[in-house]
């Protein structure tokens, strides 16, 4: 018998006639979400047979661009985190944040 527990996260993306992203919901049942809405969506994932990125980026088109752009910073700044636990290389990490603190003050975000 398997001690091996499965774990499920589903995106459902409504497109208009000209396949654009409308509306998008995901839900997570462990970790209670349901059909919650969402304005965009960055998922990668790693092939390791061809050493590649796979990557599905969503938005949909009321997204507002001030939204994206916070999005986008917090999505840099979430991934130095993560990098930093999986390699334990502070240095680089580090070097991350600082071009996060660059990236939020060229879109001026940081008020």
């Amino acid at each position: 018998m398997s001690d091996t527990i499965n774990s499920e996260i589903r995106f459902n993306i409504e497109l208009d006639k000209n396949r654009v992203p409308e509306k998008l919901t995901w839900s997570a049942q462990d970790g209670g979400v349901q059909a919650e809405e969402a304005k965009a969506i960055m998922l990668s994932i790693w092939d390791s047979k061809a050493k590649e990125t796979m990557r599905i980026d969503l938005w949909t088109k009321d997204m507002p661009v001030d939204e994206m752009k916070i999005f986008f910073h917090q999505t840099l700044v979430a991934m130095s985190d993560t990098f930093k636990r999986a390699t334990d290389d502070e240095k680089m990490s580090d070097t991350m944040k600082d071009f996060c603190d660059y990236f939020a003050e060229k879109l001026e975000l940081t008020k």
